[in-house]
């Protein structure tokens, strides 16, 4: 089996921040730049080098999650979407269910088994996303993947 998916926290050249993560299993980047939500995103920042796995939603549909359990940001909800985009990430900072960071790569109704969620769109990505639907499919079917979030 491949290695983990990587990443690198780049400055993008006009364009903002940027992070780019190879998808397990393949030599593909993805561009991931960041929403209207800075303190999710500074707050994910204060994680990196962010070495975790992520598993596939049982409650949402298609999207991969990266359980955070009892973590207690202090993050408010803002803007907050219960059906995020493919390639949008969102965070929720816990409250009815345990904190977590998903990853939409087709249609997500975010959810957990205590119901309907809500969760802050923090990143997107914006170059790549055509291979998103591989990392959804080998996570649903080959189970956790490691992922690896680093500043370059």
């Amino acid at each position: 089996m491949p290695g983990p998916a990587t990443g690198r926290w780049c400055r993008g050249s006009g364009s903002g921040n940027k992070l780019a993560r190879p998808i397990r299993g393949t030599n593909r980047t993805n561009s991931i730049a960041a929403a209207a939500r800075p303190s999710d995103l500074e707050y994910f920042l204060t994680l990196l080098p962010y070495r975790e796995r992520i598993i596939h939603v049982r409650w949402s549909g298609e999207g991969c999650w990266i359980p955070l359990g009892e973590m207690q940001t202090g993050l408010p909800l803002e803007n907050a979407t219960s059906y995020p985009a493919p390639g949008e990430f969102l965070f929720y900072p816990g409250g009815i269910s345990e904190t977590e960071i998903l990853l939409a790569y087709g249609g997500v109704r975010f959810a957990s088994k205590m119901g309907q969620l809500a969760g802050s769109h923090f990143m997107s990505i914006v170059r790549g996303g055509e291979h998103l639907t591989a990392l959804g499919k080998l996570t649903l079917w080959h189970g956790a993947q490691d992922i690896l979030f680093t500043l370059e």
